[in-house]
């Protein structure tokens, strides 16, 4: 590939997975407007998610990455927010304690407004219509109008990214993160948990430890940190035109280096992944911390093409590969590429999306995920690393914190299939609700407690390796 690059050289290269917008005028006026618009994030806010995810990579630290499949104009909410944000920090205080590490929370959300799609039509009833590609291209209702690519959608996805990441700075430096309130949420859940027992002895180490650190002073009031946590943004660079848009020169840290605004980390999905493509053009340009979605597609040579593209000079933090097989291909495919990564002394963050391998119809129709695949790849893909003497660093799940019918499953919600129709709220994939989240957590946990005892004990530890 040529080294010059620029935050339109993009434009030059083949792209799929775009819509075509019929005003073309009307798209340019408004990205013209996007790009007058001040930044949503700071390249020094994601230079700091970059050096936690360097920890990460080097074994210090794990990496909880979820939220929306695609966010929602209609779902657009103060309470929305909040639930998503009390669940994920459920998850990671569960998650802390167990594995002994800090964990770097990333949401999907404040930008993740954009899909993929697997056809660019839909076909319901004889009638032929395009797809559904996401709120901030078309509607999901399905007629003529809706389906058509409206650009002033990213307008309203750009207010709508501003509005969620004040709130979640609110809420992350304004108390409502602290311990206690982590600590009590989590009692709520054990006491309605058939799995109760099991889950309340680690609340109990978790308060435990907490008295211990204020009987020896160490409080909100004389730490303050302990009210406070950080939280990052994340969705996939789908929608070229208006990541370009909202790329900032670093002028405050002094490198005018490129930095996309729209969020702390992009990733690039599994359907554009070409090395010659455009995804792939405009993501190896700029500074952010880049994802890479690692499906059964894509062989060790092929991922390492992409590394040398995406990471040439082996920045630590600078690449996580999210891999997203299926339940029954990750004994297949993962090992081959984790041993050739490993060989070429490639530094990177191992994440597993054990979501979107895992997708199945239900016999009533509605597309939908069991719990016991989505935990089952998890399991897999902790096998795998600890076989090779990599570290599986980190989670990528499709979640929400409300009380949504989408996922089969789980002890604690336990929804049958016959119960998908209650609340299946999404327009595009199957997400875990609260508690099937936080249980999927739970279970990590243990996986994660018992992998560092046994490790401990063991003779020879295992050495995290990228």
């Amino acid at each position: 590939m040529a080294l010059t690059w620029s935050p339109d050289s993009w434009r030059s290269k083949p792209i799929v997975q775009v819509p075509e917008y019929p005003d073309k005028a009307a798209l340019d006026e408004v990205e013209a407007k996007l790009a007058s618009f001040p930044p949503l994030v700071f390249a020094g806010e994601a230079d700091k998610l970059k050096r936690q995810l360097a920890d990460v990579a080097a074994g210090n630290a794990f990496l909880l990455q979820g939220g929306d499949c695609a966010e929602s104009f209609a779902e657009h909410s103060a309470n929305h927010i909040r639930e998503l944000f009390r669940v994920f920090l459920q998850m990671a205080v569960v998650l802390t304690y167990a594995g002994g590490l800090p964990v770097v929370k990333v949401g999907r959300v404040a930008g993740q407004f954009a899909k993929p799609r697997s056809s660019p039509t839909e076909t319901r009833d004889g009638l032929e219509l395009p797809s559904y590609r996401g709120d901030i291209i078309n509607g999901g209702g399905f007629t003529s109008e809706e389906r058509i690519p409206d650009p002033n959608r990213q307008l309203h996805a750009y207010r709508q990214s501003a509005a969620t990441l004040n709130l979640l700075r609110a809420f992350s430096e304004g108390g409502y993160a602290s311990l206690d309130n982590v600590l009590r949420w989590l009692l709520d859940f054990e006491n309605k948990s058939p799995f109760g027992k099991k889950y309340r002895e680690m609340g109990e180490q978790i308060q435990t430890a907490l008295q211990f650190m204020r009987s020896c002073g160490i409080t909100e009031q004389t730490v303050p940190a302990l009210g406070r946590t950080t939280f990052f943004t994340s969705h996939e660079a789908l929608l070229l035109g208006y990541e370009q848009a909202l790329v900032r020169r670093d002028e405050a840290g002094g490198t005018q280096a490129p930095y996309a605004t729209s969020g702390h980390m992009l990733w690039i999905g599994d359907r554009t992944r070409q090395p010659d493509h455009a995804h792939v053009e405009f993501c190896r340009g700029i500074r952010n911390p880049i994802g890479l979605k690692v499906g059964p597609s894509l062989d060790a040579d092929g991922l390492l093409r992409l590394i040398d593209i995406l990471n040439p000079t082996d920045e630590p933090g600078r690449l996580t590969l999210i891999c997203r097989f299926g339940s029954d291909k990750v004994d297949k495919h993962l090992p081959g590429i984790v041993r050739a990564v490993k060989r070429d002394g490639r530094e990177v963050v191992w994440s597993c999306d054990p979501m979107h391998g895992n997708t199945i119809s239900a016999a009533n129709g509605f597309k939908t995920r069991p719990f016991d695949r989505i935990l089952k790849e998890v399991n897999s893909f902790f096998d795998v690393h600890r076989a090779e003497g990599t570290y599986a660093g980190g989670i990528h799940v499709e979640m929400t914190g409300s009380p949504v019918t989408e996922c089969i499953g789980g002890a604690a919600a336990n929804i049958s299939e016959a119960q998908l129709n209650e609340r299946y709220d999404t327009l595009c994939d199957p997400r875990l609700n609260a508690d099937q989240a936080l249980e999927l957590a739970f279970l990590i946990a243990e996986r994660l407690k018992r992998d560092r005892e046994e490790a401990a004990n063991s003779p020879a530890p295992i050495t995290a390796v990228g």
